[in-house]
């Protein structure tokens, strides 16, 4: 089975796909609470179900009306087998430290592609913490072992890697019974998902100072139950956006708050100095296409809107560089390398750079194969730039969209995009 996309104009309006990093978040928080929690308007992804059964694993409880979750803990347990976090490293590195405020073994696995992502600086901050965690491989990745309980501490970890390291530490510290100083190494890549999770953990009642390149989080907190609506997805809706661009189309999408905490936030203000015309209004936000013109691109806060930018970048007049994105090889594929691969097969203009890509365009992008890796962000990406081709791109892992954005294929046909899936 393959993804098809084929030349088509997108416009209408539709709703925005729920937040992944909240959700994620929500439901580990909800997870950690002392009583029952709501979690609205969820994103039901395979990324986030890798999340809620992790959190039932480790002894939560979840039930699912209509309106959402239901999530209630009594006490943290060890699992009674490996919790598999599939492709998401959000997931897995969430997981671990929430691994280490466990009393006993718990051991956290994934794919083929989970199993080659970095995990050893985070495993040494735990370690520091109190907690016993190795790689079971010895080679700094997964499947790991964590033994808590943690206890607090000073630690240090890199920030170059993943801000899923910070993320992970911050969440699981006012749990530990001791005061816990974090110290964050220059420079801190992904660091607006840092500040989607200090809002929500303020959010659930407990306090945490950051100061500069330091956290300091008091021990012995409790997170407070409440009953929380995840925003929309900037993340996901730029592909709509984007497609609106290029196509010379007209989107609005609904449900996107534009005042919580969202690094991906930023693809609003990049479509605008690309040449698009973006109107934010309080109930909706409008994207419409534009003559677009090349510019430098800094990825170092927003790595997944490299793919679908590098796409946008190849019909904008002049050079546009990306830069910044060191951190872009450690994803669920090299991004930098996949996307300069299916971009040069449709035939644009692109280098792959250490740190990102020279675009120069506009160039006329050809009908092609693609070979997504299984990379969610890679296929929606291709299929966006199957969009503008001159004839159809057909693209591997056609159902490896799910992870993220599991409406995806049905949100842009209902727009007016040209996607099928086909033998």
């Amino acid at each position: 089975m393959r993804f098809r996309s084929s030349p088509s104009k997108v416009s209408g309006r539709a709703s925005a796909p729920p937040s992944k990093s909240y959700t994620h978040r929500a439901i580990l928080l909800a997870a950690l609470s002392r009583g029952p929690s709501i979690v609205r308007r969820p994103l039901l992804s395979e990324d986030t179900e890798a999340t809620l059964a992790g959190a039932e694993a480790l002894g939560a409880s979840v039930d699912r009306p209509e309106d959402g979750l239901r999530i209630a803990c009594e006490g943290l347990r060890p699992p009674d087998a490996p919790i598999d976090a599939r492709n998401s490293g959000t997931t897995l590195r969430l997981l671990s430290g929430v691994a280490a405020l466990v009393d006993g073994r718990t051991v956290l696995t994934g794919d083929a592609s989970l199993r080659k992502r970095p995990m050893g600086p985070l495993l040494d901050a735990l370690i520091g913490l109190g907690a016993s965690a190795r790689s079971l491989e010895e080679n700094g990745c997964p499947p790991v072992e964590i033994r808590g309980p943690m206890k607090g501490g000073e630690i240090s970890v890199p920030g170059s890697i993943s801000s899923q390291f910070v993320s992970s530490l911050l969440l699981a510290c006012p749990l530990a019974p001791s005061f816990t100083a974090l110290h964050v190494l220059p420079p801190v890549r992904s660091e607006p998902y840092v500040e989607v999770t200090l809002h929500m953990m303020r959010s659930f009642g407990v306090g945490v100072e950051a100061a500069g390149e330091w956290y300091y989080i008091p021990g012995g907190q409790a997170y407070r139950p409440r009953d929380f609506a995840v925003p929309g997805d900037f993340s996901s809706s730029a592909f709509p956006f984007v497609a609106a661009a290029l196509t010379d189309g007209d989107v609005t999408l609904e449900g996107l708050d534009s005042w919580m905490p969202q690094g991906d936030r930023r693809i609003l203000d990049l479509l605008r100095d690309f040449g698009a015309s973006v109107d934010v209004r309080a109930d909706a936000i409008r994207v419409r296409g534009g003559p677009l013109a090349g510019l430098t691109v800094d990825v170092g806060g927003t790595p997944d809107l490299f793919p679908v930018l590098a796409v946008l970048a190849t019909q904008a007049r002049g050079v546009t560089r990306f830069v910044n994105g060191e951190h872009l090889r450690l994803k669920e594929s090299d991004r930098i390398e996949t996307t300069v691969a299916f971009l040069r097969a449709m035939g644009a203009d692109i280098q792959g750079t250490r740190d990102g890509a020279v675009v120069r365009g506009p160039s006329t992008l050809h009908e092609a194969f693609v070979d997504s890796k299984g990379d969610h962000r890679i296929l929606m990406a291709a299929a966006v730039a199957g969009l503008v081709a001159d004839g159809p791109v057909e693209i591997s892992d056609p159902e490896c969209y799910r992870v993220s954005y599991p409406t995806f294929l049905e949100d842009l046909r209902a727009l007016g995009a040209a996607f099928e899936v086909v033998p």
